[in-house]
């Protein structure tokens, strides 16, 4: 498949607390540092962190956060996990580094985790299912049933919606809808 689009790619913050908020991310997510510096734009700080080889940063956290914006402007930060088991490590391991309020949603097309982190910015950490109900959609999550529960009361929830379809239908309309495009 050719993409012809932007394609979103990563994403920055700024943070009161450069170091905490790196920790965070490098423990939370298991990010790996590739860069670190002071900025030719901003002036500031910038630590570079990814999760894969192919990408040089996926995130990056700037200081330089104004001491004046106590609220934070981003609506969340999301990152997919591969599976129930790391969904439930990252729950682990964010409450363990200071998060807080976490919330577990069941989306029909996804189950996630939501929560803040110690400077109060959102973050979404989801796993997708292998359905297709239209958004926003949501209901509380249990995340200490087990896999087959989950998935068995995810289709239960959706199955009559009338947006309701199996994942791989959705994915195939998705690719219709742009075919005709240049």
């Amino acid at each position: 498949m050719n993409v012809t689009r932007p394609t979103p790619a990563h994403f920055g913050i700024f943070a009161y607390d450069i170091d905490r908020m790196v920790d965070f991310y490098v423990s939370v997510f298991r990010l790996t540092i590739t860069d670190e510096g002071i900025g030719k734009n901003f002036g500031n700080r910038l630590v570079f962190m990814s999760a894969t080889p192919d990408q040089h940063h996926q995130f990056v956290i700037s200081a330089g956060r104004s001491q004046q914006s106590p609220v934070s402007t981003v609506m969340q930060l999301s990152f997919l996990v591969p599976d129930l088991a790391e969904l439930r490590l990252n729950r682990d391991m964010a409450l363990a580094k200071g998060a807080t309020e976490l919330r577990p949603m069941n989306h029909g097309n996804a189950w996630s985790l939501y929560y803040f982190d110690p400077e109060g910015n959102r973050v979404e950490v989801y796993l997708d299912t292998p359905y297709y109900v239209a958004q926003p959609y949501g209901e509380p999550l249990d995340l200490d049933k087990s896999e087959e529960q989950l998935l068995s009361e995810t289709y239960q929830m959706v199955k009559d919606d009338p947006t309701y379809m199996p994942l791989a239908d959705w994915q195939a309309r998705f690719l219709n809808r742009g075919a005709g495009r240049a």
